[in-house]
């Protein structure tokens, strides 16, 4: 196939990794809460992501402590493991 290329973030680990990015460029505001659309957007729209890769990406950064995610959803807030990784 001609037209097939490979997705930058089929990889879950190189999403959750965008995602972090992200969430860390992003100035918290109130109790270090950053809010997801500030996530989303730029993954779904800058970055030309799936939704599929930014909800694997989010769940992995999730699973693997680095991101925390409100019960409502509206917002997450990096713990100290993602801290670590941007040291």
């Amino acid at each position: 196939m001609n037209l097939t290329a490979d997705r930058p973030f089929a990889d879950p680990d190189k999403a959750a990794r965008r995602l972090l990015e992200h969430a860390h460029a992003f100035e918290p505001i109130q109790d270090g809460r950053i809010y997801i659309e500030k996530l989303n957007a730029p993954f779904l729209f800058g970055d030309k992501g799936t939704p599929a890769e930014y909800s694997a990406g989010l769940k992995l950064a999730i699973e693997r402590g680095w991101i925390e995610m409100h019960d409502s959803g509206t917002y997450v807030k990096l713990t100290a493991a993602a801290a670590d990784l941007f040291a």
